[in-house]
């Protein structure tokens, strides 16, 4: 029996693990990297060990300095996880020679499946279905397009698709590095790339007594740099004819390396649904959980049972029930060609239910580094149909609250909803016919009824009566104050003009003030009551709403804003009242530079307003008795033009 078990990777994944060991009573072991200090993997462990270092090839990837940890901490059995050394026969090798249990398949196993190559010909001779691989050094135009793929591992790291052939051999060179970054293998290998295809895969769950559950079918077609973004079981349209192929393929696959433990036969099926053999995993895959959904089983569970020597629990696995959709969640910005996002994680409160999962390896105030894959989370819903199991996850990542850098939180909802998707009409071409589709910048109603609720919260954290210096309650009439908030990432900016009276603040837009505090404004607009949830972090005020959730950079307020204006124009500096103009002060007036032009009285004192420049005042929008907020614009002076040196001079 496993008494004490070390994750041998981080984040979510270990996580996740560490959650069935707390179920059946195993203590944990973390390892770390310098950068993961003060992961959540880490806190949620019982033990953990350093290994020195920041990247991953000094870390996370030194089998030895794991197996040290595993023997240091005391462990007696060692889990991968995905990723890192999940694949690698050498580390399991290692494990297992210093006496610990491995929990995962037989150490052949692996060395039979880690080579792509190998694995396709050893598919082709148990008679599964495969694309036949391209030599690249033989490759011509006729072989386009073509699908680069790192030999030693998945996750979309090193995969290039190859259109013109004269980028070949750049794209093999930057395959090979990303693989060797990656997995600590170089090797890549080509094979036809199919357009418009699906990606399906079959999990699979084999014990040493020969026993192997095919727990039926996954898609994973919707992915973005030929890494999966959203997943779902069963996967949909496939006829029962195609279902049974896919099994047995993968039940034949797995018995033909005499697998152990948990692994993923994955497929690419095309347009015209035939199935061509891509790969086997031998490891947990990221979207295992939406198995675990439909089939009711922990995985994690049934590979720590199976590494212990005992059986699979049934000849045949449990009956399924319902449809599962998984989306993973990421820091990054799919409008900015994906570009990963690091900073400070403020807030990651997704809402939880009945029929509703989230695995994670963050939580509020965790840093999102540079080193490691930018994934957040995972969130999986649960339902009786396939349609109600997408609405439910659309839905409950609309209603998440995340606060911090850019996510893909917003094209993962309308993924979700669009019709392609909905329609069950997945293909892994998806994203590059769509992407723009569903990063375009839309609602802008909502977008600026947002805006204007964060700046409500704002006023609100400012007394309404008192001495104040800005924002104070006034018995009088005055100017609007202004906020100013620049949508992200699209950059909109917005001027949120609103009056603070007796009652508290209102918009001059309109809508009716039905609450405002400072973390939640209460609008009604059209008839319709909105509710909102505001907070500041940062210089950026993130505003969550029934509707979606909306994240501005917090325009300043009190710094010079004769940045954002024309030369010469003569701002407030501060709240207050024109009391009076410089004698004879009109458009068209010279002035000299320092020149007195207006006064205005704030806090019981006169402030002088000076010309900037010597020149000409070319507008006046003050008069005595106005009364004006900062950064309100009060007059423009233009400089007096430089002598045209090509004029002649006097007397010449």
């Amino acid at each position: 029996m496993i008494t004490t078990l070390l994750v041998a990777n981080r984040g979510e994944i270990a996580c996740r693990i560490f959650r069935t060991c707390r179920e059946l009573g195993i203590a944990t072991v973390a390892v770390y990297s310098d950068a993961d200090a003060g992961a959540l993997h880490v806190r949620e462990a019982d033990t953990a060990v350093r290994l020195p270092g920041a990247s991953p090839a000094d870390t996370y990837l030194r089998g030895d300095l794991v197996v040290a940890a595993a023997r240091a901490a005391g462990a007696d059995a060692v889990h991968p996880g995905y990723g890192f050394l999940s694949e690698n026969a050498g580390f399991a090798q290692q494990v297992q020679d210093a006496g610990i249990v491995w929990v995962g398949p037989p150490v052949k196993a692996i060395e039979l499946m880690a080579s792509k190559t190998r694995a396709k010909e050893l598919m082709a001779a148990a008679g599964v279905p495969l694309l036949a691989p391209v030599d690249p050094a033989g490759a011509t135009a006729a072989d386009l397009p073509l699908l680069l793929k790192a030999s030693a591992g998945g996750g979309g790291r090193g995969m290039r698709i190859v259109r013109d052939l004269g980028e070949l051999p750049g794209e093999l060179t930057a395959a090979s590095a990303e693989a060797a970054s990656a997995f600590g293998d170089g090797e890549v290998f080509a094979e036809p790339y199919v357009e418009r295809g699906r990606h399906v895969e079959v999990q699979v769950m084999a014990d040493a007594q020969g026993t192997v559950w095919a727990l039926g079918t996954r898609d994973c077609s919707l992915q973005r740099r030929h890494q999966k973004v959203i997943e779902e079981a069963p996967a949909p349209g496939l006829d029962d004819g195609l279902r049974r192929r896919l099994h047995d393929a993968a039940v034949a696959a797995a018995q033909a390396v005499g697998y152990r433990g948990a692994g993923t036969v994955e497929f690419l099926v095309s347009a015209e649904g035939r199935p061509y053999f891509l790969e086997m995993n031998t490891r947990l895959q990221v979207e295992h959980p939406v198995t675990e959904a439909v089939f009711g089983l922990d995985l994690v569970a049934l590979q720590l049972r199976v590494a212990e020597g005992a059986p699979l629990p049934a000849a045949a696995p449990p009956t399924p029930h319902g449809h599962a959709v998984e989306a993973r969640l990421y820091a990054e910005d799919p409008a900015a060609n994906w570009q990963p996002q690091t900073g400070t994680l403020h807030a990651l409160d997704v809402p939880d239910g009945p029929g509703l999962r989230l695995d994670t390896g963050y939580t509020g105030g965790d840093t999102i580094g540079v080193h490691y894959d930018p994934m957040l989370a995972k969130a999986v819903a649960h339902a009786g149909t396939r349609a109600e199991a997408v609405r439910l996850l659309a839905r409950t990542l609309e209603r998440a609250r995340i606060h911090g850098p850019v996510t893909n939180r917003d094209l993962l909802v309308r993924s979700l909803r669009h019709p392609d998707f909905a329609g069950a009409r997945p293909d892994t071409g998806f994203y590059d016919r769509h992407l723009t589709a569903l990063t375009r910048t839309e609602d802008e109603d909502g977008r600026r009824l947002a805006a204007t609720a964060a700046a409500l919260a704002r006023a609100a954290t400012r007394p309404a009566t008192g001495p104040g210096r800005f924002g104070a309650w006034r018995n009088l009439a005055s100017q609007p104050m202004t906020a100013g908030y620049r949508s992200e990432p699209d950059g909109t900016e917005y001027a949120i003009a609103y009056r603070t009276g007796r009652a508290g603040p209102h918009p001059e837009t309109g809508e009716r003030v039905v609450a405002a505090a400072p973390g939640h404004v209460t609008l009604e607009a059209g008839g319709v009551t909105r509710h909102f949830a505001v907070a500041v972090h940062d210089g950026r005020a993130y505003v969550d709403g029934a509707g979606g959730s909306y994240t501005f950079t917090v325009l300043p307020r009190f710094t010079d804003p004769a940045e954002r204006t024309e030369p010469g124009s003569l701002l407030a500096p501060m709240p207050g009242t024109v009391v009076r103009l410089a004698d004879g002060l009109a458009p068209g007036t010279a002035v000299e530079a320092g020149q007195p032009l207006i006064w205005l009285e704030a806090m019981k004192m006169e402030h002088r307003i000076l010309a900037p420049a010597s020149g000409t005042l070319t507008a006046l929008h003050a008069a005595p008795g106005l009364q004006v907020e900062v950064g309100a614009l009060l007059a423009v002076v233009s400089d007096t033009a430089a002598p045209d040196s090509t004029a002649p001079e006097e007397n010449a």
